[in-house]
């Protein structure tokens, strides 16, 4: 068994980054809402993540062999954090490319 949760999670990122680079073309990168929305969710994500992955009293467990073992901040994997980041970023720019899809 390898580290697939790290090797998915990191994988994630780069097809969202490069579908809005090369298929989509929001411009969602550029804006400073997004910016604002991504810290207001990595600051909820803290706190919740963070009560679910303690390593004193876990509710979510991890088998070790597929994550990294980078834990930021408070026993959180990294790779919730990119797991995190295409969820959300995913999400806004297929919502923002059927907004301007239907506004044409």
């Amino acid at each position: 068994m390898g580290p697939e949760y790290l090797i998915a999670a990191a994988a994630s990122v780069g097809l969202t980054v490069a579908a809005e680079l090369l298929l989509l073309r929001t411009g969602l990168f550029r804006r400073r809402a997004y910016w604002l929305t991504m810290a207001i969710v990595f600051a909820f994500q803290v706190p919740v993540d963070g009560w679910l992955t303690k390593l004193s009293a876990p509710i979510v467990l991890y088998e070790p062999a597929v994550i990294s073992g980078v834990r930021v901040p408070w026993d959180i994997p990294v790779e919730d954090f990119l797991f995190g980041f295409s969820m959300i970023t995913l999400t806004l720019l297929l919502w923002e490319r059927a907004r301007t899809r239907k506004a044409v």
